[in-house]
């Protein structure tokens, strides 16, 4: 359940609202960790990805590809919004290219 929560609910937060989500978090659920997730060759493959499209592999950049799929996951449609130049389109192209190179 933790983790359904996090995955629907913090790819929609600014990063200034992070840290009050998280403090709701704690309070729901008092002295559980947050849950570490094995994304296997998906990981991997995104770096590989990065590289195939000419984009850095930033951790930040990497973590919203991770959200983005964690989205797609558990909702049947989504949008990405943000500014012009930040990534949105590099974002879908390299989860993309490394789920087909994954095969899935």
């Amino acid at each position: 359940m933790l983790r359904a929560l996090r995955d629907v609910n913090v790819p929609k937060f600014l990063k200034d609202d992070l840290p009050l989500f998280e403090n709701i978090i704690q309070d729901l659920f008092p002295g559980i960790s947050k849950p570490v997730i094995n994304y296997g060759n998906l990981e991997v493959q995104i770096v590989k990805s990065c590289a195939v499209l000419k984009v850095q592999p930033e951790k930040p950049f990497v973590e919203k590809i991770i959200q983005l799929y964690d989205t797609t996951t558990v909702r049947h449609g989504l949008m990405l919004v943000g500014p012009t130049g930040g990534g949105k389109t590099a974002n879908y192209r390299v989860l993309a290219h490394a789920q087909t190179a994954l095969k899935g």
